[in-house]
């Protein structure tokens, strides 16, 4: 049988090919004998997506579960990963379980691991669960109907959990009553049936089951918002529209022209109303690739800010042990404080829609506000797809310090907490970091302007597409 890797979230791969009911299983009993090495009694959660099979996966991992002692919360029906983790802390169960591959495309399923807190499993327990993962699962496994018979798994309604939390963290009838209106676009995820309950009056998009999300991936950037994108434009009664990912824990944002408002963006007005609004204090913690005026705006309000490596586990890490207001990452991912050390899309909507609702403002106002105390920015990325003896070259260039300059830009300082950030004067920059599994090198830029941003990463990518194979620049 083939070793099975976690990724930087979870395992995942290609439904029958190595996402099968056998390495399921072995995954599973894993998971179950890390249960049972570090907890007495324990109980686990377990949910699963909008994918296909995820019903039968997250029933097969409850028996694996079950056959080893170990009492299971089964969703009754498909939840978001913010659901199961929200589940996982409020029920005091050793860890959760979600069957989902995320924003990967249908062909993928995978299995997430949540800790008892609430949020992303720790490196060191994934590694642990890795390491005990056997080369077949050999365990008899009873019936799902027999273990719900004996009480061993119990079917609960995670959904129903999360939406009672959210009327009680929110003034909804504020966001309800609003006058602006909202959109929402599903992409086939898991977050469609929480946010019908939440925003029941808001125009919906791809908010039906469909376990193959009519063939796009379902992840919310801006090449796969065209159609909600378009609706806006052409209908113009839409003042602000959001997307999820596959199992709701990312999030994209829109505005009443149809454009997309990044991360970056997100975290800044966060930020913003959670501190000056609301009064309430922590630190923000972000990732190496998010915006540097985040730091402008916490040297503004005496916020302490903190940059991690690219991954939300570092994120969570420091949710859990110390006080955090926002944690955010480049991709989508953000949590805030008094919920769960968690990304969740729906959530940071919610926060965004009472923002609004709370001061009369447009989103295009929120953002102007943000503006008016770090400056106008913007971001921008490409992923160079190179071979990897390209990206090996590159990559040591970097290291060695051998770039002065990208084109007309010149290199005034360099950071490597995770890949290479190249600052360029006047509070723009250039990262390049390599994907650790596959040859492409994806680049970052910031810039006051978009023209600019795209101007940095032009320059960039022609001096990496013109340096031979192991020459140094």
């Amino acid at each position: 049988m083939n070793k099975i890797k976690f990724g930087t979230d979870g395992w995942r791969a290609i439904i029958a090919d190595d996402f099968t009911i056998e390495n399921l299983k072995r995954v599973a009993e894993a998971t179950a004998l890390w249960v049972n090495k570090h907890t007495i009694a324990a109980s686990v959660v377990v949910g699963y997506d909008t994918r296909f099979g995820g019903k039968l996966f997250a029933e097969t991992t409850a028996r694996v579960l079950a056959a080893h002692n170990i009492k299971v919360h089964l969703s009754h029906d498909f939840v978001s990963t913010p659901m199961v983790s929200l589940a996982t802390k409020n029920l005091g169960a050793a860890c959760g379980i979600i069957i989902t591959a995320s924003h990967n495309p249908a062909s993928y399923n995978g299995f997430k691991i949540k800790g008892s807190y609430g949020g992303p499993a720790t490196p060191a327990m994934i590694d642990e669960v890795e390491n005990l993962i056997p080369t077949h699962c050999n365990t008899a496994l009873a019936t799902i109907e027999a273990l719900t018979k004996n009480g061993m798994v119990t079917y609960e309604d995670f959904e129903t959990m999360y939406v009672n939390h959210a009327e009680k963290s929110f003034d909804m009838d504020a966001i309800r009553n609003s006058p602006f209106r909202i959109g929402y676009d599903a992409m086939y995820g898991a977050g469609q049936n929480a946010v019908k309950r939440l925003l029941p009056k808001a125009f919906m998009l791809h908010a039906s089951y469909n376990p193959s999300f009519m063939g796009q991936a379902p992840e919310p950037i801006l090449k796969n918002l065209k159609e909600i994108s378009e609706h806006i434009k052409t209908a113009g009664n839409i003042d602000i529209a959001f997307a999820t990912d596959g199992d709701a824990d990312r999030i994209g944002l829109l505005d009443s022209k149809g454009n997309f408002v990044d991360s970056h963006h997100i975290i800044l007005m966060l930020v913003n109303y959670l501190n000056k609004y609301k009064g309430i204090g922590g630190s923000v913690v972000n990732s190496f690739s998010c915006t540097s005026r985040i730091g402008r705006m916490c040297l503004a309000y005496n916020l302490e800010n903190i940059t991690t490596g690219i991954g939300f586990k570092y994120i969570c890490e420091y949710m859990v042990n110390t006080d955090v207001l926002v944690g955010g990452e480049e991709s989508g991912g953000i949590a805030v404080k008094n919920h769960i050390p968690e990304r969740d899309g729906v959530w940071i909507a919610l926060v965004l829609l009472e923002y609004m609702a709370k001061s009369g403002k447009s989103l295009e106002e929120l953002v102007a506000e943000v503006y008016a105390i770090t400056g106008t920015f913007a971001m921008d990325r490409i992923d160079l797809h190179i071979t990897e003896e390209q990206k090996n070259t590159v990559m040591e260039s970097c290291k060695q310090r051998a770039y002065i300059n990208f084109g007309k830009y010149q290199i005034s300082y360099i950071e490597d907490t995770d890949g290479y950030k190249f600052h360029l004067g006047n509070g723009a920059w250039v990262m390049i970091r390599a994907s650790g599994t596959e040859p492409v090198l994806r680049v970052y830029s910031e810039a006051d302007t978009a023209e600019e941003a795209a101007s940095i990463l032009q320059e960039t990518k022609a001096a990496i597409l013109t340096q031979k194979v192991g020459a140094h620049a």
